[in-house]
C-alpha cells in the first residue's frame, strides 16, 4: 500500500490502494499519521509556579500554624517538667544513683520557650478577613529610602563633577568646622 506521495505505508506488506479505495474506513486509518506525543514541560515551565510559599517561608503568615505549635510546645514542656520532677524525686529517694551523666545529658536538649520571639508574642496587624503579612527582615521607612537615594545621588554628582583635590579640601574644611 502506498500513501499519497508514493511511499509504502508501514505494516501493509505490499497492499496497494488506488483512487476511492483509499477512502474506505479501514484503509483511511492506515494513511493517517500517528499524533505526536504532547511536548514535555521544560525546567523553566516547571519552576515558574514555585515561590516562597512552596518552600514554607509563609507558613506562619496565615495564623493557623503558630497557635498549633504553641499548644504542642506547652504540652511537650509540661511532659518534660513532669518527667524531670519524677526523676528528681526518685534521685532524692536514693533509687537512682547510677547513670548520673546520662541523665544530665538528656536535659541539655530540652526545649524552652524563648521570650525574645517577635512573631509569636505580638498580635498580627491587618483587617479581619484580609491576608496578613509579617516582615521577617527590617523594612526601611519611606523617609529612610529617600535619604539613601539623596545620599547616593549626591555621591554620584560629586564623583562626576568634583576633582579629588576639591573633595579633599572640602573634607578638610568640614573637619575644621566640626561638621
Amino acid at each position: 500500500m502506498l500513501d499519497h506521495e508514493g511511499k509504502e505505508v508501514p505494516g501493509n506488506r505490499g497492499y496497494k490502494y488506488f483512487g476511492a479505495a483509499k477512502d474506505l474506513p479501514g484503509v483511511r486509518e492506515l494513511f493517517e499519521k500517528e499524533p505526536l506525543p504532547p511536548p514535555r514541560k521544560t525546567r523553566a515551565e516547571l519552576m515558574k509556579d514555585i515561590d516562597a510559599e512552596y518552600y514554607g517561608y509563609r507558613d506562619e503568615d496565615d495564623g493557623v500554624l503558630v497557635p498549633l505549635e504553641q499548644e504542642y510546645e506547652k504540652q511537650v514542656l509540661a511532659e518534660a517538667v513532669e518527667r524531670w520532677k519524677a526523676e528528681k524525686e526518685a534521685r532524692l529517694a536514693g533509687e537512682e544513683a547510677e547513670d548520673k551523666e546520662e541523665v544530665e545529658e538528656e536535659y541539655i536538649y530540652a526545649v524552652q520557650e524563648d521570650e525574645s520571639d517577635e512573631e509569636t508574642g505580638e498580635p498580627m496587624e491587618g483587617e479581619e478577613g484580609s491576608q496578613k503579612f509579617i516582615a521577617h527582615v527590617p523594612v526601611p521607612s519611606q523617609k529612610e529610602i529617600e535619604e539613601a537615594l539623596v545620599r547616593r545621588k549626591k555621591m554620584e554628582l560629586l564623583q562626576k563633577y568634583a576633582s579629588e583635590t576639591l573633595m579633599a579640601q572640602s573634607e578638610e574644611a568640614k573637619t575644621l568646622l566640626g561638621l
